[in-house]
């Protein structure tokens, strides 16, 4: 039996959608990225690490951990660790006893949150996130991850909206810029998606994560050449070529991309 558009939709999006979703709440903790933020000052940024290094660096700072389990960075930087070695469930179980331990601190709280949200707890990442921002100091980072949440949670409107206010508190910031092209990117806006995600790409401080979702709009509107290049872009060989992978395997699914748009134009409903 042939899959239904809706869940075409959802199998096909899913990666994007967690994309956007790692990317925004990436930022909510202090300095610190998803992708690039150092786990220590003595080692490599994550999103220089190999594969090795990323399991030495979960063991070593696992036995920090150990010793301490309620010092909010140790954990915090024990889950992010975690999560890029794909051990989703359990970054999570860390951030909810360093979160029992910490009530009060927001970016304990944003880290929960990205916690929660890599481990397909949806709704509960979003009222973490919620009890993280505060009225009186709105954080643009929190702003930005609660619209990549609901991005993916179908609620287009209110995360382009989320963005929005994240872009008026930080303007111009190429992560929010980015979060708003991948909006457009769910939506297979592609054409708006390439603008804004372009627009980020410019911005200075933007790093490898906007240029993949550049990437990504580009490769999926057929311009595949083009696509890669973008990938390749100021990254040692090894990193480029993650990339590259990345890429190719959404691309492949360029047929199933065809098909949900065939479905909605052929959709009078």
């Amino acid at each position: 039996m042939a899959a239904s558009p809706l869940s075409l939709r959802s199998t096909l999006l899913r990666g994007a959608a967690l994309l956007a979703i790692a990317m925004a709440v990436a930022g909510c903790a202090g300095k610190s990225n998803m992708t690039t933020g150092s786990i220590a000052k003595s080692s490599k940024p994550v999103g220089e690490m190999n594969a090795n290094e990323l399991r030495g660096a979960a063991d070593s700072i696992g036995q920090a951990y150990e010793k301490n389990p309620r010092d909010p960075q140790v954990g915090m930087n024990y889950a992010t660790v975690l999560r890029m070695n794909g051990r989703n469930d359990q970054a999570l179980a860390v951030m909810q006893q360093v979160a029992i331990s910490n009530p009060n601190n927001r970016d304990v709280l944003a880290a929960y949150g990205k916690a929660q949200a890599a481990a397909g707890q949806l709704e509960q990442a979003l009222n973490t996130i919620l009890r993280a921002q505060t009225p009186d100091r709105p954080d643009w980072r929190l702003k930005s991850a609660e619209g990549a949440i609901l991005d993916q949670l179908g609620r287009s409107s209110d995360a382009r909206l989320r963005y929005r206010q994240a872009l008026d508190l930080q303007p111009n910031e190429p992560s929010i810029l980015s979060n708003l092209g991948m909006s457009y990117v769910l939506a297979r806006d592609l054409k708006t998606a390439e603008t804004y995600l372009r627009s980020a790409a410019s911005q200075p401080g933007a790093d490898s994560s906007v240029r993949q979702n550049l990437a990504l709009a580009v490769g999926l509107q057929g311009r595949f050449q083009e696509a890669e290049t973008i990938a390749r872009q100021e990254l040692t060989a090894e990193q480029a070529e993650a990339n590259v992978a990345y890429l190719r395997s959404m691309l492949a699914q360029q047929n199933a991309w065809k098909k949900l748009a065939a479905d909605d134009s052929g959709n009078t409903n």
